[in-house]
């Protein structure tokens, strides 16, 4: 079984090699194998430095129970999400410019390319009740609410969270989010029209795309091609 800490750690290096690195802010978790815990990325550093001494255990209220590191104010993203869904075995939240952007406008998020496939249709889940940090239980609640059934949710004037039954998926997950609000962006910055897939064809290329094979492929290559 691979250790948490450590599989926390590493996704933190692949978020901060592809576009999610904000400083210190930002954070990833990992449920603990018996179900009970959270492991999350301490704060007070990038995505780039964490390794597995700089992730903590902690409880639902916060506590930490592993680790010498702090625990990041916004914890209940993590445990609040991971309290009502089962399936979700990670959490990614991050600052990426160009979701916080998008987010911004209120424009739905359009597969122009493969990437958006996976949160359209319907559209990516939206939490726009605050700008401000999910720092209490009641908010992370409200937030894991907005989130339901889906895959990712946009924080309006904040960032993006997605989840997944692993670490490479939601940090996957997370990489497709902002790239396909990215792309959206620049499309509407030419002034042309563009075009999208439709419901059909979108879900159509989400199967073909971003299978269980197809995931393991692309996170075995972004491990691979970490910075040394």
């Amino acid at each position: 079984m691979t250790d948490p800490a450590a599989q926390v750690a590493l996704g933190c290096r692949v978020l901060a090699a592809n576009g999610h690195t904000d400083m210190v802010w930002g954070h990833l978790s990992q449920r603990d194998p018996d179900g009970r815990d959270v492991w999350l990325k301490g704060a007070g550093y990038g995505y780039q430095e964490v390794t597995p001494d700089r992730v903590v255990r902690i409880d639902r209220d916060g506590r930490r129970l592993a680790g010498t590191g702090r625990v990041h104010l916004e914890f209940p993203i993590h445990t609040e999400i991971m309290a009502v869904r089962p399936d979700v075995g990670a959490v990614v939240h991050s600052h990426a410019e160009a979701a916080v952007v998008f987010a911004a406008t209120g424009l739905p998020l359009l597969p122009i390319g493969h990437e958006g496939t996976l949160f359209q249709p319907p559209d990516v889940a939206r939490f726009t009740e605050t700008g401000d940090l999910i720092h209490t239980r009641d908010l992370g609640e409200r937030l894991a609410a907005a989130l339901g059934d889906r895959n990712a949710v946009l924080l309006h004037r904040h960032g993006l969270v997605t989840v997944g039954p692993d670490v490479p998926t939601a940090v996957l997950t997370a990489i497709f989010l902002e790239k396909a609000c990215r792309m959206q962006l620049a499309a509407a910055a030419t002034g042309a029209d563009y075009s999208w897939s439709d419901p059909a064809e979108a879900l159509a290329k989400r199967d073909r795309c971003y299978g269980p094979r197809q995931l393991a492929d692309a996170w075995d290559h972004l491990v691979r091609t970490l910075p040394s």
